[in-house]
């Protein structure tokens, strides 16, 4: 797993409430057995017509947010069906970070194991956000994970803080069976007793 110490990155708003892991990703485009190539579906019914055309009033259709790393996003944001290919389509595309006042259970546990760092904040300091994000000169934000302070390209900044075991396995780039590993010598010793 990636590690995720500082990203300065574009930040794209996206207010809608409960997006649930279906609209991230459809199940039709979940029969890959592999990661890459799912971001070319990340919201595709948002992003696309009938015919495949892209929509120019969605955001991650327009510059500068083609290329954001962050999302800002709404309540319940990955609420729905399990769903780890929703994770993958989001970092698939370029997302790291998504930022919303609520995540569902599953989808926050799945962001957990694949590196992709979820900020909880109020739904006011999340509009507050989005709306500084919104302003195509002021979509460039820096989520600092070690300080975590997330800074405006105005200067203004907000602080966050997730699980302190969350924290360090993305800051040195652990996935659930790195985390176990570094426990190796106490599982040793505890096999060797039995």
């Amino acid at each position: 797993m990636r590690k995720f110490e500082r990203l300065k990155g574009i930040a794209a708003p996206l207010p809608l409430a409960n997006v649930d892991t279906d609209m991230i990703i459809p199940a039709r485009f979940m029969t890959a057995l592999t990661r890459q190539g799912l971001g070319r579906h990340l919201f595709q019914e948002l992003r696309y017509d009938a015919q495949g055309v892209e929509r120019d009033v969605f955001v991650l259709n327009r510059a500068p947010y083609r290329d954001a790393q962050i999302l800002i996003a709404d309540r319940n944001f990955g609420c729905g069906s399990s769903r780890e290919h929703a994770v993958w389509a989001l970092t698939d595309f370029g997302i790291r970070c998504v930022v919303a006042p609520s995540f569902g259970d599953i989808f926050a546990n799945n962001a957990r194991k694949n590196g992709l760092l979820l900020i909880r904040l109020p739904d006011a300091e999340c509009a507050r956000l989005q709306r500084a994000a919104s302003m195509a000169d002021m979509a460039l934000i820096d989520v600092d994970l070690d300080r975590q302070m997330i800074a405006l390209a105005d200067g203004e900044s907000t602080g966050f803080s997730i699980d302190p075991d969350d924290r360090r396995a993305l800051l040195e780039g652990l996935d659930d069976i790195a985390r176990t590993l570094r426990h190796a010598e106490a599982i040793a010793r505890y096999e060797a007793r039995a």
